[in-house]
């Protein structure tokens, strides 16, 4: 976990004291909830709620499962190892990657997926997916800005019901975050990016 700056602090105290005025809290109590931005209560809060300081923490005890989530018959296909060990992610880390080439306007989805992969890339999984759907406040005000565009997270592959393999994804749409899956034998432009961490070496 990052260490907690006063700039955080300020910034969360700043949320409270907001807050408390829409309340219709005393003037005073607002005065004192700011004046208070250095005191260890706020550090401790910032770290609670992980988000707050750019890093949203992943409840790795409950792994996701699609049964539950999408329905039955579906399944796990292949995760990728190394974001299955985050237990933290840093909103700052997060890239997000089409692996177009020059010229190039789609993808398929499978060498889409390769390309990751020869890239280094650590995949972000369904677990992250999960975690951002539960808590929508979690996820970047960025990419609720990035209208018309899907992100994925295609550290989990899924295989539906008809054999397919898919990802899952976020999307903003009429105001409201919605989540769906993508076949990987589909064409991905540019729109379609996947979220992933800072890549390692790539493959030979």
């Amino acid at each position: 976990m990052k260490t907690v700056t006063n700039r955080q602090a300020f910034e969360l105290a700043g949320q409270v004291a907001e807050k408390l005025m829409q309340l219709g809290a005393d003037g005073k109590v607002v005065q004192t909830t700011i004046e208070q931005v250095n005191h260890p209560f706020w550090s401790d809060l910032v770290k609670h709620f992980g988000q707050k300081s750019g890093v949203m923490i992943i409840d790795r005890t409950t792994p996701f499962n699609p049964a539950e989530f999408i329905g039955d018959s579906w399944t796990i296909e292949e995760e990728d190892k190394r974001s299955l060990a985050l237990t933290e992610v840093d909103f700052d880390e997060i890239r997000l990657e089409t692996t177009l080439k020059k010229g190039e306007t789609s993808i398929n989805g499978e060498e889409k997926l390769k390309r990751l992969e020869k890239a280094g890339h650590i995949r972000l999984d369904a677990k992250v997916f999960q975690t951002l759907w539960k808590d929508k406040t979690l996820i970047p005000e960025s990419w609720k800005k990035m209208d018309g565009y899907t992100i994925y997270f295609n550290g989990t592959i899924l295989r539906g019901p008809n054999g397919s393999r898919c990802v899952l994804c976020l999307y903003w749409s009429g105001g409201e975050w919605r989540w769906d899956y993508c076949w990987l034998d589909d064409d991905w432009s540019d729109c379609f990016p996947s979220a992933v961490y800072p890549q390692v070496s790539p493959q030979n």
